[in-house]
């Protein structure tokens, strides 16, 4: 099967293979690949827009931070533990007088390791796939 769409292949397939660009760039299951990913849970966040954008070397000192990416005006932080990570992530956001405008946690899916290993979205008509 090939598909653009990860939910899907996260949901139908054992084994998939993530293609870029024509190389396979990762292949496994999607449990071993979310689990590769380095945390099982996912902290969308927005900030208010006064001031620079948060340094991401002060959010992956938090603790329970794996990785962080930064979408446009987004943080995406991946952890293993986020009761840990969510404080912790409070507290550094008030010491940086930031202001929370958006805030959301979730599980880990196959998009973020796409989008781990390729820094990019999949849109429609690219040619990669899994």
């Amino acid at each position: 099967m090939t598909t653009h769409y990860m939910d899907e292949a996260e949901r139908l397939c054992d084994r998939v293979a993530i293609v870029d660009h024509g190389k396979v760039i990762a292949e496994g299951s999607p449990r071993e690949l979310i689990v590769d990913l380095g945390g099982e849970h996912v902290i969308e966040f927005a900030v208010n827009g006064s001031g620079s954008a948060i340094d991401p070397n002060l959010l992956a000192g938090l603790p329970a931070v794996r990785s962080v990416r930064t979408e446009g005006d987004h943080y995406c932080l991946s952890v293993v533990e986020p009761h840990l990570a969510l404080p912790a992530l409070l507290n550094r956001l008030q010491e940086q007088k930031r202001e929370l405008v958006n805030l959301t946690t979730r599980h880990a899916s196959l998009e973020d390791v796409f989008v781990s290993l390729t820094g990019r979205h999949l849109r429609e008509g690219e040619t990669s796939a899994a």
